[in-house]
């Protein structure tokens, strides 16, 4: 049996960075993914006639730094586009638009002093230098005394509610600051919002580190799937696959928690299990809906009226162009759910008339003649919840045994889930395994906020930036 430098459990992009660094420095590389595409929560899927997009819908922010990094390592920088971005949101019956800070003075839903709180959050947001100072507080607990009741009511709660479900008030105030910092470092001068995409969507980026993986040598093996892991003493001595055994002197496991504890529970102690178990997740049900006509001229609209099943309605080709897909538009609703929620289980052609009938409500005009195909995708790990003093009990990158670390999208935090802080931790993870391999103690950089393989307690997809 062939044993290779570093196995690799995960194609999402964590994984496929960690193996791209690893073949360059000339090491021997197996990632093993279950889907039939690479990606993560970033992959793509056909239409039938060959239109090709992500499950879930994506883009990058204008101030991410290692998604460029990256594509500029692979030839491609010219790739990365960058375009500006119309937002809204749905309330009381009718749209508002909420792209520019006139649009926000114009905002009659809130009364005039609260439109001023609102503009002025990002203010007070930046404030907060340290984040751990807020980690013992909900969303609620410190929002409120910033913005106000009646800002956080209109604007914030419905959001967080259909974010979060059963977990709303439990999610901790350092996930949503640093959304609000994030997004508030994306504006133009004019102080519009520019969001990044990649040409051809996040799928063809994953392909092509693929290709650069397989050209350095490396092997990516998809459409295969982790049956066992196979551990003798402190070291793992590989994984069970459909192809049988792969031996590896490294190993990476990059899936969702839950995932990594059904592996491991055989061979690793109840309390390690029970550290991953404690992390808990939220579905995605990702309803794409190819159209002959455009919903509206907004691309991210958040669904902020109470009795609506979705966090928002984002019209893709609002932001990139049409002509990419064949002249038809292209919009994701996107709805965050427990998986034990009946609606979990609806079949595809169920979920579209669950959805239609509250799409009409929002779009008078719509008619289902517009619907030229649909999917549904579900991703039962989409959403880690990370609760109150979620630094104190999120498992780091180590494992029991020695050979072994995990990277996977629960532990960016500070930073949320997305594909710019899965290549930080990918090229991090990987700078890792080169030391072990070379038989050198991991030197360990300065504590950084938001890389939990650097500190061993906060170390990904879909969103990845967006879902």
């Amino acid at each position: 049996m062939k044993q290779y430098d570093v196995v690799i459990v995960g194609g999402g992009f964590t994984g496929l960075t960690a193996a791209y660094c690893l073949a360059k420095a000339g090491k021997t590389v197996r990632v093993i993914e279950a889907d039939s595409a690479p990606g993560g929560l970033a992959g793509t899927f056909e239409f039938g006639d060959g239109v090709k997009l992500e499950k879930f819908y994506h883009h990058w922010f204008n101030n991410d730094v290692y998604v460029p990094e990256l594509v500029k390592e692979l030839g491609m920088e010219g790739d990365v586009i960058t375009l500006p971005s119309r937002t809204g949101m749905y309330f009381n019956g009718r749209m508002w638009k909420l792209s520019t800070p006139i649009d926000l003075l114009r905002f009659k839903a809130l009364p005039f002093i609260d439109r001023i709180r609102l503009g002025l959050l990002v203010l007070q947001v930046r404030r907060v230098k340290d984040w751990r100072t807020i980690e013992h507080l909900s969303i609620r607990e410190w929002l409120e005394p910033l913005c106000g009741k009646t800002v956080y009511r209109i604007v914030w709660e419905p959001l967080i509610q259909a974010k979060f479900s059963v977990f709303a008030e439990a999610v901790n105030a350092v996930w949503f600051w640093k959304k609000l910092v994030l997004r508030g470092g994306t504006r133009d001068k004019k102080g519009g919002e520019e969001l990044a995409y990649f040409k051809g969507g996040f799928g063809r980026l994953a392909d092509a580190l693929v290709a650069a993986i397989r050209q350095l040598g490396g092997e990516v093996s998809l459409g295969q799937g982790v049956s066992a892991i196979r551990a003798e003493g402190e070291r793992v001595l590989s994984v069970n696959t459909p192809d049988g055994e792969i031996a590896g002197k490294q190993f990476l496991f990059t899936p969702a928690f839950p995932i990594i504890a059904d592996l491991f529970e055989p061979i690793a102690s109840p309390q390690w299990i029970q550290s991953l178990r404690r992390i808990k997740y939220l579905g995605n049900m990702c309803l794409v809906l190819r159209l002959k006509r455009s919903l509206s001229d907004t691309y991210w609209m958040n669904v902020n009226d109470p009795g609506f099943p979705f966090v928002g309605v984002i019209e893709h080709t609002n932001f990139d162009d049409p002509k990419n897909y064949k002249g038809s538009r292209i919009a994701f609703l996107s709805r965050y759910l427990a998986v034990e929620d009946p609606v979990w289980s609806y079949k595809d052609d169920e979920y579209l008339q669950f959805a239609l009938k509250h799409l009409v409500r929002m779009f008078p005009d719509f008619d289902e003649s517009w619907i030229l195909e649909h999917r549904v995708w579900h991703a039962e790990f989409a959403q880690p919840v990370t609760e109150r003093d979620y630094s104190s009990y999120v498992p780091g990158s180590g494992t029991p045994f020695s050979n072994a670390m995990i990277s996977t999208m629960a532990q960016i935090y500070p930073e949320d889930r997305g594909t710019n802080y899965a290549i930080r931790e990918g090229r991090e993870v990987s700078r890792q395994m080169l030391a072990l391999l070379a038989g050198n103690a991991v030197k360990k950089t300065p504590v950084e906020a938001g890389s939990s393989v650097i500190n061993g307690v906060v170390s990904a997809s879909s969103n990845t930036t967006g879902a």
